[in-house]
Parts: structure tokens; sequence; C-alpha cells
């Protein structure tokens, strides 16, 4: 493990596979862990044959490219999730690593970086000399051992996946319908009637993915759980034009083998991509939903995501989510109010002025 450690904030970082274990957020009274960790990681159990090396350290926050599938002989979630990086430099505050091997015909390079009373994970990867149309997302897990509140910037639509993740029924348990989508994630429809995607969880034990599509018109894309027993918020940041979905993986009890073997509670994955090949072809998907990023071999690819906490001793959803010059401003449902320290740079603009004449900005394809 690489640790990072900045005033208010730390994260350990295992580049066996490129994953943020855990970062922690302290204001001297409360401290903040966030992030999920599999009841087996860290045991000597044996991960079956046909299980990808990221589920054996199942939890934290990882990069997948492509999200959700395989490319060029890729375990699920491609080698950015299963893969070796090479750290080439870390200080105090910041690391640089590269993933061991090529991919999509390039290189990817991934950057984390902690700043002084800022709750936030500033992360990028960079592609370079990459080559194809690639749907991408950051995985991040959030623990909800005792449930949460969930409260996302608008979205156009809700959709579930061609198919249930569990369809068969001594495998394990969906309760959305699948493929569906509506516009409302608190009237969403389930197996046995209308069902709140914005509590969780809302079943004892089930298995389920869903995807907001997001709403045109607005620049910063955002999520955030409160939970309420911890008394804080998990807060995720992306530039809406870049990563325009955000897909929730419900993972609660629902699977019955390995390694699951129905004892996997409690973990939700917010997964902030492009990715809308995985809601199948030929569907009506919103005009505004975009397909996967277009990766350009002469021009390297900068994807910005942003993962933090804050203590919310409210315990209310979140109402709103504002850029308001170097800083966030958040409301909670109850009125509760706050101003947070956060750098819209990282999302917006190229903060390392020495790429600035290499990158560009991503490109979506739209469907």
């Amino acid at each position: 493990m690489v640790t990072l450690k900045a005033k208010g904030i730390d994260l350990c970082f295992d580049p066996q596979i490129g994953m943020i274990a855990q970062f922690t957020v302290s204001d001297g009274r409360q401290k903040i862990a966030p992030l999920h960790r599999a009841p087996w990681v860290g045991s000597d159990e044996t991960m079956p044959e046909y299980a990808a090396p990221h589920l054996a350290k199942l939890g934290g926050d990882f990069f997948c490219a492509p999200f959700g599938g395989c490319a060029e002989g890729s375990p699920l979630h491609g080698w950015t999730a299963n893969s070796e990086w090479q750290v080439v430099s870390c200080h105090t505050a910041r690391l640089e690593a590269r993933l061991a091997r090529a991919v999509f015909g390039g290189a990817v390079t991934k950057t984390l970086t902690l700043r002084d009373g800022h709750p936030f994970v500033y992360q990028t990867q960079v592609f370079a000399g990459c080559t194809g149309e690639v749907s991408m997302a950051n995985h991040a897990n959030l623990a909800l051992p005792d449930g949460g509140l969930i409260a996302t910037s608008p979205k156009a639509a809700w959709m579930t996946l061609p198919e249930p993740l569990e369809p068969d029924p001594t495998r394990g348990r969906s309760s959305l319908i699948y493929p569906e989508m509506h516009s409302d994630m608190q009237s969403f429809p389930g197996k046995d009637g209308p069902v709140d995607l914005s509590t969780y969880p809302w079943l004892p034990s089930h298995e389920e993915f869903v995807a907001g599509i997001e709403a045109a018109g607005h620049t910063l894309g955002w999520t955030a759980v409160t939970r309420p027993v911890q008394g804080d918020v998990f807060l995720s940041l992306r530039c809406a034009s870049v990563l325009p979905m955000t897909m929730f993986w419900h993972s609660n009890g629902g699977r019955d083998y390995a390694p699951w073997s129905s004892r996997h509670f409690g973990c939700l994955g917010i997964e902030e991509g492009a990715a809308v090949d995985m809601l199948g072809k030929g569907r009506d998907v919103p005009l505004s939903a975009p397909g996967q990023v277009v990766l350009n071999p002469d021009q390297p690819t900068r994807i910005a995501h942003a993962i933090g906490a804050i203590p919310w001793p409210s315990g209310s959803r979140l109402r709103d989510v504002e850029l308001d010059g170097n800083a966030l401003r958040i409301a909670g449902t109850c009125g509760a109010q706050v101003s947070i320290p956060f750098d819209a740079t990282h999302l917006f603009a190229t903060p390392d002025e020495t790429l600035c004449a290499e990158l560009q900005p991503a490109r979506v394809r739209m469907h």
C-alpha cells in the first residue's frame, strides 16, 4: 500500500490493481472512512477461477476501462481495474502511477492528489496513444451498513439493463423490472410495485444495476449519499458533459454463489461514467445520453473525477450541490447549509500547466 496525506485527509493506494483502498477525512472531532470492503478481503479464501482479480480485493474505488466489459482479453472492468500500476512518482500528497500494460494501443497514467483542508481525493486518468470508443467509469464502493439517503444532479431518465444481474433464482435475486426506463428515481418500477431508488436499501436481499442519464443544461454532475447513522455525506463529483451517467450497483445479499455466498451486504457502487452501450442497442435512450469516450491516438485524453466526504450531523438528504468559486455550497432538505473548499479547475480545466498543450477534453459519442 502507498499512503498519501494532507491536512484533514489521507488515503491508501493499492498499486496491484490501481485501487484507492480507503480514504479518511478528519476534522479533529470525527473521522469518516466511507469506502466498502468485502468480507473476504484480507482472508486466505481462494477465489473462484472465473473471478476477475479485482474481486479478491473488492471495495474501495477503482477506474474501469472498459466499464462493465472486457477488451483485449481483459477481465471484467478492463485491465485498469485488474492489473498492476507502477508508481512513477510519490510525494506526501500526490501520486502518479502508470498502468503496467498497454491498453487500447497506448498508455494510461493515474494521478491522485490531496490538498490541505480539502475533504476530496482529486483523481485523473490520462490516455495517451490510445485508440477506440471506450466505455469508462469511476467505480467507488460505498459502505452502507446502516443504510443511506441518495441524491443526484438532475437526470433525464433512469434505466435498467436489458436483463437483470441475477435472472436465475438458484443463484441470486434481482427485483427491479429489466429493461425499464422511468423519469422518477423515487418510484422506479419493481417486480412488486414502485421502488424508491433514493433510499438504500429498499429490500433485504437483492442485486441490481440502474443507470441515471444526465439531464442537459448543467455543468457539475454530482452524487451525494447521506449516512444518517454515521452522520456524514459521501460526495462524487464530475464534469457532466464528460461523464454523463451515474450508475448504481446495489449489492445487498442478492448473490448466493462464491465469492458472494449470501454475505455481501451494504455495498452501493457509485459508478460515474460514459457507458450507454451497456443499456443495449436499439433502446429509446434520451437524446442527451452520450455513449463512449472517443480516444484519439494523436491527442491524449484526460478524465477527471473527485470523491470526498464531510460531517453531516443533521442526517438529512442533500437537496443541492453548487459550485461557488473555489468552494462547494451544499444544502440539505432540512435547511442545513455548508460551504467547503473545492478546486473546480480539477474538473473543468487542466490543473497541471505542463500538460495544457498536450491534453484535450474528453469527447463523447452521442447515440
